[in-house]
C-alpha cells in the first residue's frame, strides 16, 4: 500500500496494557477506528464487557470507536498500521507473529522503549531484520505516563521515522488539542533517550528511598544526561534529540516521578527491599532492568564510560549494597565538570 493521509485507520494496537490502550484511546477520541489486541483473553473479554480497563486504568471509559479483538489474526490482517505496545523483551517474538500476518507495505511502529534482548539491538534494527523493506517504520517516545494520556492532560510525545511520510501521518494520528505529537527522522537517537533514562530513573529512586534528598537527585539526573550524550555521540545520534522531549524530557519524569516504575523500583531498593521483593512489589514490567544490562555491555564495547549506570547493574544483578554504589559515585576523580570522559 502507499501512505497517504487516509491510510492508517483502522490502526490495531498490540499490547492491551497501560500504555498500549491509553495510545488506542488516543486515536479513537479522535473518531478513528483502533482495534486493540492483547494476550490476555479473559483480560479482553472483561474490557468489553465494562468498556474500560479497570486492570490498568481504572475508572476510564473506553471510546465507542475503540474496538476490542481477541483474535490476533484478525486484528493484524484488518489494519492498516500496526502499533505495538509490548515490553522489550516480548518484542522480536511478537514481530515474528505478526511478520506473516503483515500485508506488503503496511507500516508499524512501536511505543516499546529498550534494547532487544541477548544481541542487545536498538529495536528499529530489530525490526528491520526481521520485517525486511517493505514496510515503513516508526518509534513513538517521550515524556508521558500513560494515565495522563488516557485522562486527556497535556501530553508532548516524538514520532521517529525515517520515513518522513510516515512520521508526519503518524504524528497527525495522535495528535489533539491535548496531545502534541512532534517528528523526527533521528530515530536513533530517540531510542537512545527511551532505553537509558529508565536505567537513570532506578538510580534516581534509590537515591530517594535512602533518604539523600532533592540535591542528589539533581546531580544523578544531569551526571546521568552526560551518560546519554556521551553513548549517543559514541553512536552517531544527534545531540539535538537528547536535549528534546525523547531525551531530557523523558529522563526527567521518569526520575522525579513515582508513577514512574522504574522510579518505583529503585525506590523500594533504597528502603532495603531486595532485588527480588522490589521487582515483587511494583508488580509490573520494568524496562530499566533489562536496559542496565545490554546498555552497560554496549558501553563498554564502545569504550564508553556510564559510571551510574554501571552501579545501577552491579546492585541489580550482582549484589551491589546502594550505599556503597552511591559512594562509588562520590568518590570518582575530582575533574572539570565538561571534561571528556565526565
Amino acid at each position: 500500500m502507499s501512505l497517504n493521509s487516509e491510510s492508517l485507520f483502522p490502526t490495531t494496537v498490540i499490547g492491551a496494557g497501560a500504555w498500549g490502550t491509553a495510545l488506542a484511546i488516543a486515536m479513537a477520541r479522535k473518531g478513528n477506528e483502533v482495534v486493540l489486541w492483547g494476550r490476555d483473553a479473559q483480560h479482553l473479554a472483561d474490557m468489553q464487557s465494562t468498556r474500560s480497563n479497570e486492570r490498568y486504568l481504572p475508572g476510564l471509559k473506553l471510546p465507542e470507536t475503540l474496538i476490542i479483538e481477541a483474535d490476533f489474526d484478525k486484528a493484524v490482517t484488518s489494519a492498516k498500521h500496526v502499533l505495538v505496545s509490548v515490553p522489550s523483551i516480548a518484542f522480536s517474538e511478537m514481530l515474528q507473529n505478526i511478520k506473516p500476518l503483515l500485508a506488503e507495505g503496511i507500516p508499524l511502529s512501536w511505543a516499546t522503549k529498550g534494547l532487544t534482548p541477548e544481541t542487545g539491538e536498538f529495536l528499529l534494527d530489530t525490526a528491520k531484520v526481521m520485517l525486511g523493506s517493505p514496510h515503513a517504520l516508526a518509534v513513538i517516545s517521550g515524556p508521558s505516563f500513560a494515565a495522563e494520556v488516557a485522562k486527556d492532560l497535556p501530553t508532548a510525545v516524538t514520532v521517529a521515522a525515517e520515513d518522513e511520510t510516515f512520521a508526519q501521518l503518524l504524528a497527525s494520528a495522535l495528535h489533539s488539542s491535548t496531545l502534541r505529537a512532534y517528528t523526527t527522522h533521528d530515530v536513533l537517537g530517540v531510542q537512545i533517550g527511551g532505553t537509558v533514562k529508565n536505567v537513570l530513573a532506578i538510580s534516581a529512586g534509590i537515591s530517594d528511598g535512602l533518604g539523600y534528598g532533592a540535591n542528589a537527585r539533581a546531580a544523578l539526573i544531569t551526571r546521568g544526561m552526560a551518560e546519554i550524550l556521551r553513548l549517543a555521540e559514541n553512536l552517531g545520534a544527534q545531540t539535538e534529540t537528547m536535549f528534546g522531549l525523547s531525551g531530557i524530557g523523558d529522563l526527567i519524569l521518569t526520575c522525579t516521578d513515582d508513577q514512574s516504575r522504574n522510579r518505583q523500583l529503585g525506590l523500594a531498593i533504597g528502603r532495603g527491599l531486595t532485588v527480588e521483593q522490589a521487582v515483587s512489589e511494583v508488580g509490573k514490567t520494568v524496562e530499566g532492568m533489562h536496559a542496565a544490562r545490554e546498555v552497560l555491555q554496549r558501553a563498554k564495547q564502545l569504550g564508553v564510560e556510564m559510571p551510574i549506570v554501571e552501579q545501577v547493574y552491579k546492585i541489580l544483578f550482582e549484589g551491589g549494597e546502594p550505599r556503597e554504589s552511591v559512594q562509588a559515585l562520590l568518590c570518582r576523580e575530582q575533574k572539570a565538570e565538561n571534561s571528556l570522559p565526565v
